[in-house]
């Protein structure tokens, strides 16, 4: 389909799919082939060897990129799968500019896996143009950003960041997991690539694991193609089945996404036991309006700080019923989970506490259920654990 004729909803079914030309199969057919018959040695039709390419993979790979305005896709076997090829990209004495507050997967792989290599990571507040700036050096290579970051909601101005990296000649390269292609498109405001988990709101049924990089640049677009057959972590032709699934209802989910989570984070505001919440949505939030310049919807994520201890957090993402104590985030049903020893274990305790990532923090995947149901579910633990 040309895509320039189509919205965004309507891409998401369609961009990078047709029917089957043999069976006229609607869906995308899953290709459980490893690899491909040749009619002479070398000459192929477009496929030969799964690793590099499977047919089911290239049409997700095709609706990925339309959905973020891009115009090369690359998938692989997990969001961490991801952003290594955005590192296999650096070499040893090559210096990278992040957030204080990244994801503790992606402050893991920086710290205990390439900075063995003798790169250098400095993390910043990614909400000040100006510690961005004073925080490159002469060998920067990338500048990493997320937004809305994850746990503490932090929005990061796209374009400035942007024009900051390529001052310094520097590539600049954003985890849009949060977000979404529906919510915010970051190639559009300068960004050179985009990342994401598709684990969460893609697929957005807690059942698959995958991660993509989307870009506009085709050199670019080549070094990850050729990391991606090279290192070889590329998701399954079952996986990219479920992920071309979940993009056909993502525009749907993500407009309930967001209107329970701007419910619940308008009550957690006025809760008396509630010190503080992180939510874009609310004109509260320091970073409000640039996210309202740079999102077309706030989000289902959000997170809140308790006038608590870390065991009394504790007990109260233990005492929820329609909430699930789980990591991850993005499905159809609500998570709820304590950043400190969960998925920000990785970092050390004054790390963390410096970067705003309190004990007491909790985060909050909103799912689709009813608003009523999961305000009432809170509320319950909050007081079952406090009073």
């Amino acid at each position: 389909m040309d895509d320039d004729q189509f919205r965004f909803e309507t891409r998401s079914i369609h961009a990078g799919q047709e029917p089957d030309e043999e069976t006229g199969a609607l869906m995308t057919p899953i290709f459980a082939n490893s690899t491909y018959k040749q009619d002479a040695p070398g000459e192929h039709r477009g496929y030969e060897y799964s690793r590099t390419g499977n047919p089911t993979r290239t049409d997700l790979e095709e609706n990925l990129a339309s959905l973020e305005n891009g115009a090369y896709g690359r998938c692989f076997s997990s969001g961490m799968g991801s952003i290594n090829t955005v590192l296999n990209l650096l070499e040893a004495g090559d210096h990278v500019v992040t957030g204080n507050d990244v994801y503790g997967g992606t402050h893991r792989i920086f710290t205990q896996v390439y900075e063995d290599y003798d790169i250098e990571f400095s993390f910043v507040d990614m909400t000040d143009l100006d510690a961005i700036d004073a925080a490159f050096q002469e060998n920067t290579e990338l500048l990493w950003l997320e937004t809305p970051t994850n746990p503490l909601m932090s929005i990061v101005d796209i374009e400035g960041a942007a024009e900051i990296a390529h001052d310094n000649d520097a590539l600049c390269a954003i985890d849009n997991t949060f977000a979404t292609p529906y919510l915010q498109r970051p190639l559009e405001l300068g960004a050179d690539v985009v990342s994401h988990s598709l684990t969460k709101y893609l697929g957005g049924h807690s059942d698959v694991v995958g991660g993509a990089l989307i870009t506009n640049d085709e050199e670019l677009d080549e070094q990850f193609g050729f990391y991606q057959n090279s290192v070889g972590a590329t998701p399954g032709p079952f996986e990219s089945f479920l992920v071309l699934r979940g993009t056909k209802t993502l525009p749907v989910r993500m407009d309930r996404h967001c209107e329970n989570a701007r419910q619940i984070a308008e009550w957690l505001e006025e809760h008396p036991d509630v010190d503080q919440v992180h939510y874009p949505g609310l004109e509260s939030h320091p970073g409000h309006e640039v996210a309202r310049e740079q999102m077309d919807d706030f989000g289902g994520m959000l997170s809140f700080e308790l006038d608590a201890s870390l065991e009394e957090a504790s007990e109260v993402v233990s005492s929820t019923d329609v909430f699930t104590l789980a990591e991850s985030l993005g499905g159809v049903e609500s998570l709820i989970e304590q950043p400190a020893p969960m998925t920000h274990a990785a970092i050390p305790r004054e790390e963390r506490i410096e970067a705003g990532l309190t004990d007491s923090l909790i985060r909050v995947s909103v799912g689709i259920e009813h608003e009523d149901d999961l305000i009432a579910d809170l509320e319950g633990a909050i007081e079952s654990a406090l009073d």
